[in-house]
């Protein structure tokens, strides 16, 4: 069983000090996988392959722009996270859902798969095409001005197993706040959203009981809701 938790808007610091401390609570007592879905305040995070050429605006005009920095430990490099995109911190212990398929330990590149394809599934519900890009990890679409990223991932898996960090996926952001930076390094293709490939207004709460189905039908586990940890 997985339970589900919508935490509203969440300062970044915030979630990433509720993340550490389940994989600790799942490390030291029994607690159910976690899937905490959320949207953060403008921020800016560099994972562990993160090169700071990747980052284009500096720290004055950052505040300018009231966009924070952070420096984390999931894999990657540089995205964006803001108002109007739908964020996903599973906290799971991939390997008993890994065992229950037959696989002896926890596959990373399989659970990456696994997050994309939550993620192309819930696209495919309002008829957009998503689809993985060769080389790169987290979903795209094809556009007239060719391919652009919809879904950043970046994981990290500890040594026991359990997951933390996750997918944000861009349902209606401002995608000007991109331009800070070059989003995951890639400086060839651009990045969109679900609201401008629609081109209609779509909110987190139309789109977010479709991520809960699509993420129990990929990883084939029941989900519940539950009372909030944090309180929008």
């Amino acid at each position: 069983m997985v339970e589900v938790k919508w935490l509203g808007r969440v300062p970044y610091a915030q979630a990433w000090d509720l993340q550490r401390n389940l994989v600790a609570e799942k490390r030291e007592r029994a607690l159910a996988d976690q899937l905490l879905l959320l949207e953060h305040d403008p921020v800016y995070t560099l994972g562990r392959s993160g090169q700071e050429k990747n980052l284009l605006l500096d720290e004055v005009a950052r505040r300018q722009a009231e966009i924070d920095l952070y420096w984390v430990d999931r894999g990657g490099d540089v995205t964006y996270h803001g108002p109007g995109q739908l964020v996903g911190y599973p906290i799971l212990d991939i390997k008993e859902i890994h065992k229950a398929h037959g696989l002896p330990r926890p596959d990373l590149h399989l659970y990456l798969r696994q997050l994309e394809a939550v993620l192309i599934k819930t696209l495919a519900a309002y008829d957009l095409s998503g689809r993985r890009y060769a080389g790169y990890t987290g979903v795209w679409v094809d556009t007239p001005a060719g391919p652009r990223k919809i879904a950043a991932i970046g994981v990290k898996v500890n040594a026991r197993g359990i997951t933390s960090h996750g997918f944000a996926l861009n349902i209606d952001p401002d995608l000007g706040h991109f331009a800070g930076i070059i989003p995951c390094g890639i400086a060839e293709h651009g990045v969109t959203s679900m609201a401008r490939l629609i081109n209609r207004s779509l909110t987190l709460a139309d789109v977010l009981p479709v991520v809960v189905k699509a993420f129990a039908g990929v990883f084939q586990v029941e989900t519940r809701f539950v009372t909030p940890l944090i309180y929008a």
